[in-house]
């Protein structure tokens, strides 16, 4: 396949179709070089598209169905065959496409993605993959979301999967590897975690131990491996002390003359701030360990996070 070509399930979002329309449309300018599959209710998709004037880059696969995210991912996925989910993730699978980006449902997603993509050979579970700020640049956080249960031999999987990772896409030299724990001394934490961390020495990796969570922000490692529960956590504690702390800020430097004055001039800093804590910057989350490539974006997802969850298949791919 000479172009890439990446799928993009309209119909998972929280926003609705419309947004990801437009975050599609808005990487096609950003991407001339790439054409987008657009999954979903042909004559819905086709409405919102017209509204953008011609787009030869984009086309459309009808998908009727849609799996909500309160439905049992299982028995969705083996029921709705004509879903927006499945019908993408099968579009991939038969050569059609590069990539397959989904705001719907997580569990879905993953439950369809291992059924019917299979995973990678050596990985027992494929795991969410999402790069978090801090003070030097970005940390890769695996598994953000995916299992919520883990073995210790899952979390060394994760850890190969993170360093190959950084280097393919975010070109770090021997990234360093650290386990999420409750204490940095070797010995702590619960019985699984104690025999990962045996599993970690023994892996080839740059491993340099336990991370506690209040280290994570300070950019110490690049990777840090932890189970989907403990991770998806981590992620939305980000999200919100992000969100909440920004709100914090503005509500201070509005609170009189001076302060508004001294908040005009470092305008164009706190600017950069906050980009560098906004998720949709980002765009998603890959789900590593499968054939093929299958993005996350956040369920929340805008135009702006849409076109960069694309944005994160374009690299990947190339890489």
């Amino acid at each position: 396949m000479s172009t890439l070509t990446i799928a993009v399930d309209t119909m998972g979002g929280d926003l609705g179709h419309s947004v990801v329309v437009e975050g599609a449309v808005n990487a096609t300018l950003a991407f001339p070089d790439i054409k987008l599959v657009l999954v979903g209710p042909g004559e819905l998709i086709r409405s919102e598209l017209d509204k953008h004037g011609q787009q030869p880059s984009i086309s459309i696969l009808h998908a009727p169905d849609v799996i909500k995210p309160s439905e049992t991912p299982t028995t969705a996925i083996r029921q709705k065959k004509e879903s927006s989910i499945v019908m993408g993730l099968k579009y991939i699978k038969e050569g059609n496409a590069n990539g397959f980006v989904s705001a719907g449902s997580t569990g879905a997603l993953l439950t369809g993605a291992t059924l019917i993509l299979k995973r990678q050979k050596g990985i027992e579970r494929p795991a969410l993959a999402t790069l978090l700020p801090t003070y030097t640049g970005h940390v890769l956080l695996i598994d953000s979301g995916a299992n919520m249960d883990a073995k210790p031999s899952y979390f060394v999987q994760f850890g190969q999967m993170g360093v190959d990772y950084m280097q393919r896409c975010m070109g770090v030299d021997n990234p360093k590897v650290a386990l999420v724990n409750v204490g940095a001394e070797k010995g702590k934490g619960n019985a699984i975690v104690k025999e990962a961390y045996d599993l970690f020495e023994g892996s080839g990796l740059n491993f340099i131990g336990n991370i506690e969570a209040r280290d994570i922000p300070s950019g110490v490692v690049d990777v840090i491996v932890c189970d989907g529960f403990v991770g998806n956590i981590i992620l939305k504690f980000m999200e919100g002390f992000a969100k909440t702390m920004m709100k914090m800020i503005k509500d201070e430097l509005m609170s009189g003359t001076m302060s508004k004055i001294g908040a005009m001039m470092a305008k164009g800093a706190f600017s950069n701030l906050k980009k560098r804590f906004d998720y949709r910057e980002v765009g998603g989350a890959p789900f590593l360990g499968l054939t093929n490539l299958v993005v996350k974006a956040h369920g929340s997802s805008d135009a702006l996070a849409i076109k960069n969850a694309i944005r994160q298949c374009v690299v990947f791919s190339k890489t």
